[in-house]
């Protein structure tokens, strides 16, 4: 069961939320919150496999929620996904870096909104190629640098993250390293580990930060 935090201070939209996810024979909404306070207090409580944060919130923004439950300890099974009025928000990249999984337009289909809930479960990619192409093209703009600990990765482990810069799932990375699901999840990993990329949505930062993937060869 996949169990959900909302976090939105539109009732509407809250509910709009709630009705497409109590349908959902694997999905459980365990907590609504009206602001990020809330937010945080409320995932503390419940501990959710995904935390829906809408950006514009009273009290305690989206950003600075997302960063309180990505730095606490006690909250690493928690995976935030930012909600958004806009596609390329000026707040996502922020909100990425603080410890966002990925984020979701308002206004996306109810098909691909319950897809992206279960993508962001079972800790896949969540960013399509063409939004990460976007976001990377946006505010990916200053000198390549290389973070701490590329250059302790494998050859192996630097293609599984490009892999991932590129959109691809972890079934999608096994077959073009011709490798098994499982042994293209242990690279994942292990970057993720050396890199202190707390999930996939960091290691795409990472990549294109230190010039490991050019904005241009998304979706190669």
């Amino acid at each position: 069961m996949i169990r959900v935090l909302l976090a939105d201070d539109q009732p509407l939209i809250r509910s709009g939320f709630r009705a497409l996810l109590d349908i959902e024979d694997d999905i459980e909404v365990v907590a609504e919150a009206a602001d990020g306070s809330q937010a945080v207090a409320l995932a503390k409580q419940h501990l959710p496999d995904i935390a829906l944060v809408d950006i514009q919130m009273p009290v305690v923004d989206g950003i600075e929620a997302t960063c309180r439950i990505a730095s606490d300890p006690a909250l690493t099974g928690v995976r935030v996904v930012i909600l958004t009025n806009y596609g390329l928000d000026e707040y996502v990249f922020d909100a990425l870096r603080a410890g966002a999984t990925g984020f979701l337009v308002k206004d996306i289909q109810p098909e691909d909104f319950l897809h992206a809930i279960r993508v962001a479960a079972r800790g896949d990619a969540l960013l399509a190629p063409s939004i990460t192409r976007k976001l990377i093209d946006r505010y990916v703009t200053q000198p390549p640098r290389a973070p701490i600990g590329l250059d302790h990765l494998t050859n192996r482990e630097r293609e599984a993250v490009a892999l991932v810069a590129r959109g691809l799932t972890t079934d999608q990375i096994a077959a073009r390293m011709v490798i098994s699901p499982l042994t293209a999840k242990t690279h994942i990993n292990r970057a993720m580990t050396k890199l202190h990329a707390r999930d996939r949505a960091q290691l795409v930062i990472l990549a294109y930060e230190s010039g490991l993937v050019a904005p241009g060869s998304v979706g190669d």
